[in-house]
């Protein structure tokens, strides 16, 4: 029945947890909460994945809103470092290849700014994929409608083939709600769990 996965980036194929990373940081649930304001929650990301907004004009105005709240070095800090959380979740790459070589297809439905897709598509994981959209390249974000169905469109794939899986249950259900069976990603072993109850083969 299923013939194509679909997987979201950060936090499934790559970490990417950034209150996690803030508390790390600062050690501070007031400042976390301010500082994730300020930056990963900001209109500036949203714009940055959305492919309308340059990484140099997002961090110039998010530091500019960080001077209005005492909070410039917490801010730089981010900027500065936020990228060494983006580790290939290995567990996740060696699903992908036994997926692959099972007869499956792999796709990839992801919000993620052009740089960054940049430096991801030099990674061995990569070839992997069959095909995909990035939000910075058509300027939809999920869980928009519209960056599934372009998807979906682009790379013709029946719904009712394809199962897409995101670590946010409200893309997983976003695409759930289009006809394309949605997984949400908690960790490599309730991904199994949930791939085998599709009725995937998964042989080694």
């Amino acid at each position: 029945m299923y013939k194509n996965i679909i997987f979201d980036f950060g936090g499934v194929v790559v970490d990417f947890n950034p209150r996690n990373f803030l508390m790390d940081r600062f050690m501070s649930k007031h400042a976390e909460e301010i500082v994730y304001d300020l930056t990963f929650g900001s209109q500036e990301w949203l714009d940055l994945d959305r492919g309308t907004l340059t990484r140099e004009a997002a961090n110039e105005i998010m530091l500019d809103n960080a001077a209005q709240v005492n909070r410039v070095f917490e801010v730089r800090t981010v900027i500065e470092e936020w990228q060494t959380m983006l580790h290939t979740k290995k567990t996740t790459v060696k699903i992908m290849k036994l997926l692959k070589k099972n007869g499956y297809r792999l796709y990839y439905l992801t919000n993620m700014a052009s740089d960054i897709m940049d430096e991801l598509r030099q990674r061995d994981w990569f070839a992997l994929f069959d095909g995909g959209v990035a939000s910075c390249d058509v300027h939809l974000c999920k869980p928009e409608p519209e960056i599934y169905t372009t998807l979906m469109r682009q790379c013709k794939l029946a719904y009712d083939e394809s199962i897409f899986v995101d670590d946010n249950k409200i893309n997983a259900q976003a695409a759930y709600n289009l006809g394309i069976t949605g997984i949400l990603y908690k960790n490599p072993k309730s991904f199994l769990r949930a791939l085998d109850a599709c009725g995937l083969q998964l042989n080694p």
